[in-house]
C-alpha cells in the first residue's frame, strides 16, 4: 500500500500540477504537512506572466526576465520558460482556472520591471487562490492519494538513487515509510525565517533541509526577495499589497506626502522590487517612521473595488478604505529565489529526485525574480518533470557553467559568547535584523555563528514544531553563509560594505553536504 510511482511532497501549484500530470503515468501520492490548501500559491495576488498579447513576444519576456536577474539568470531555462508559457496558460484554462477577461479576451495588467502588460489575473487580486482551489478540486476528485497532516522528515537514498521518504504523522507522532520511483519536492519557500513576511505559516524551508541532508545541491540561497509593499498596521500580520496596485497607477509617498521613488530610480514606482524595497527603507530612516504610504485614491473607486477586491475588503476590515485612505506599507520577506538546484528538466544531482516551484532553483530568476514569473515557473517545469520521467524528454539537459560556480560545505564556527536560546521568534528577529534587506559583514558573521551553534545543539526533532525549527535553522544557515561569502551587491542581495556589483561575482554559490 505504501509503494507508488510518484510521491509529491507539497500541495502548492507545483505539487498539484505535477500530481495531475503524473497520474496519467502511474500511481501518485501527495504528502502535505497541513491541508491540501495550505501553501503560498493562494497568497499570490498579482498573477502569472505570459507573452500572449499581440504587442508582446517570448523574446521581450525573456529580455525583461534576464534584466531583472542581475546577470545570473540561466539563458536555457529562461528561453524554456517564456516559450512554453502560452501553452501552459492554455493548460490552466483547460483545468477551468477562471482568468479575468475584458471584451472577451484574457485581461492583462502591468507590473514592475515588465516592459508591456503581460500579467494574467483571476478574481482581480486572487489569482493564486483561484489556481490553488481549481487544481486542488481536480486532485480531490481524481484517483490521486492525498495524505494531509504528514510531514516528510527524510529522503531515503540507496546507491545514489531515491527509494522513498520517511514522514511524520503530525496527529499521532508515528513515523511511516513510503516507497517510490520518483520523488518531487514541491514544498515551497522559507518566508518564516523572517519576522515580517507575506508567507503562509507552512513556509519553513522543509524541502531545502530534506534535499541538503540527502546530498542534493543547494544554490543561490543568498537571494531572497523582499516585497516592497506589505500592509503595516499595529497588531496586524503583514498582508501583501500586490505590485499590481502600482501597475494600475498606485504611487508611493512618504509620511510627509512626498512621492519619493523618482528620487531613487528613473522607473519610479515601477522600478524592480529590490530597488523599491531598499528605497522604502531609506525613506523610512529619513523620516524616522516605520512605514510609507501607497496612494491609489486618485483612481476611480469602482476600479479599485473590482480590480483589488481582496485587498479592498481586508483593508476595510482593519479600518482603511483604500478608495479614500492611503495604505500604510513596509517591506516584508516574500520569495526564496535560490533553492534545490535542478537542470531544465527539474532533475537534481540525485537520481529520481526532482524539485518544482519555489523550493527549486531552475536558474530562471538569477539574482532577482521578475514579478509574476513564479507561478509560471512552477507549471512550466512541473510539466517537464513528468515528461522526463515518462521518457519523452530528449537528451539530458546541460548542467554547464561549472566554471561560474563556487562549491562550499557548511563548516563549524566558534560558539558565540552570548548565545540566545533557539526559538522561532528569536530566529525570525535574527534574520530580519542581520540577514534582511540590507546586510553587512559583522551582522552576517554574528548570525552565522548563532545559527551554527543552534544547529549543533538542537535535540533530535520529535514533532512538527521541532522539525520545522530544525529545517528553518539549516535553511537560514545556508542563506546566511552564502550572503557572507558573496562580497558584492547584486539583485536582492545588498551588502552595505560592498554596495556595487563585481564581475568576479557573476557566479553561483552551490552548497553540498
Amino acid at each position: 500500500m505504501n509503494q507508488y510511482d510518484y510521491i509529491v511532497v507539497g500541495s502548492g501549484i507545483g505539487g498539484l500540477y505535477t500530481a495531475l500530470l503524473a497520474k496519467e503515468q502511474g500511481s501518485v501520492l501527495v504528502v502535505t504537512k497541513g491541508s491540501i490548501d495550505d501553501c503560498n500559491t493562494k497568497y499570490a495576488q498579482g498573477g502569472i506572466a505570459a507573452a500572449i498579447s499581440k504587442d508582446d513576444s517570448p523574446e521581450l519576456h525573456s529580455e525583461d526576465t534576464v534584466n531583472a536577474g542581475g546577470g545570473l539568470s540561466d539563458e536555457e531555462t529562461v528561453r524554456i520558460l517564456v516559450n512554453e508559457a502560452p501553452a501552459r496558460i492554455a493548460d490552466l484554462v483547460d483545468y477551468r482556472v477562471p482568468f479575468d477577461t475584458l471584451d472577451g479576451e484574457i485581461a492583462l495588467t502591468m507590473e514592475a520591471a515588465h516592459s508591456v502588460p503581460r500579467v494574467l489575473h483571476a478574481g482581480g487580486d486572487a489569482t493564486g487562490e483561484y489556481i490553488e482551489v481549481t487544481l486542488s478540486q481536480q486532485v480531490r476528485s481524481s484517483r490521486i492519494r492525498v495524505l494531509e497532516d504528514f510531514l516528510a522528515t527524510e529522503i531515503l537514498v540507496e546507491r545514489g538513487r531515491v527509494t522513498g521518504i520517511r514522514a511524520l504523522d503530525c496527529r499521532t507522532g508515528s513515523i511511516e515509510e513510503f516507497a517510490c520511483r520518483f520523488l518531487v519536492l514541491a514544498t515551497g519557500g522559507a518566508g518564516q525565517l523572517f519576522k515580517y513576511n507575506t508567507n503562509s505559516d507552512v513556509a519553513t524551508g522543509d524541502g531545502i533541509a530534506l534535499a541538503f541532508n540527502a546530498g542534493a545541491e543547494i544554490v543561490d540561497m543568498e537571494f531572497f526577495q523582499f516585497h516592497p509593499t506589505a500592509l503595516r498596521v499595529p497588531g496586524v500580520l503583514p498582508f501583501l499589497i500586490s505590485e499590481a496596485v502600482r501597475g494600475e497607477g498606485g504611487v508611493l509617498r512618504n509620511v510627509e506626502g512626498h512621492r519619493f521613488m523618482s528620487d531613487y530610480n528613473s522607473r519610479g514606482d515601477l522600478a524592480a522590487r529590490d530597488i523599491v524595497a531598499r528605497s522604502i527603507l531609506y525613506e523610512m530612516e529619513k523620516t524616522r517612521v516605520d512605514r510609507v504610504y501607497l496612494d491609489i485614491t486618485h483612481l476611480p473607486p469602482h476600479t479599485i473595488t473590482t480590480r483589488f477586491p481582496h485587498i479592498y475588503r481586508f483593508c476595510l476590515d482593519h479600518g482603511l478604505d483604500i478608495t479614500r485612505d492611503r495604505v500604510p506599507v513596509a517591506p516584508a520577506a516574500h520569495y526564496m529565489i535560490g533553492g534545490i538546484r535542478t537542470n531544465s528538466w527539474g532533475e537534481t544531482n540525485i537520481v529520481g529526485l526532482f524539485a518544482a516551484g519555489e523550493a527549486a532553483c531552475t536558474g530562471v530568476h538569477g539574482a532577482n525574480r521578475l514579478a509574476s514569473n513564479s507561478l509560471l515557473e512552477a507549471i512550466v517545469f512541473s510539466r517537464r518533470i513528468v515528461e522526463r520521467t515518462r521518457g519523452k524528454a530528449r537528451a539530458k539537459a546541460s548542467t554547464g557553467g561549472r566554471e561560474k560556480e563556487i562549491y562550499s560545505s557548511l563548516s563549524q564556527r566558534p560558539v558565540p559568547r552570548a548565545l540566545p536560546a533557539p526559538s522561532l521568534t528569536v530566529l525570525q528577529q535574527l534574520h530580519w535584523d542581520k540577514v534582511g534587506i540590507i546586510r553587512e559583514q559583522e551582522g552576517l558573521n554574528q548570525a552565522a555563528g548563532i545559527l551554527a551553534a543552534w544547529q549543533h545543539s538542537l535535540p533530535q526533532p520529535t514533532d512538527q514544531p521541532s522539525y520545522e525549527l530544525s529545517n528553518l535553522i539549516l535553511t537560514g544557515r545556508l542563506l546566511t553563509e552564502a550572503a557572507f561569502i558573496r562580497e558584492e551587491s547584486r539583485g536582492t542581495h545588498f551588502r552595505s560594505d560592498f554596495p556595487r556589483s563585481s564581475p568576479k561575482w557573476q557566479r553561483h554559490i552551490v552548497w553540498r553536504k
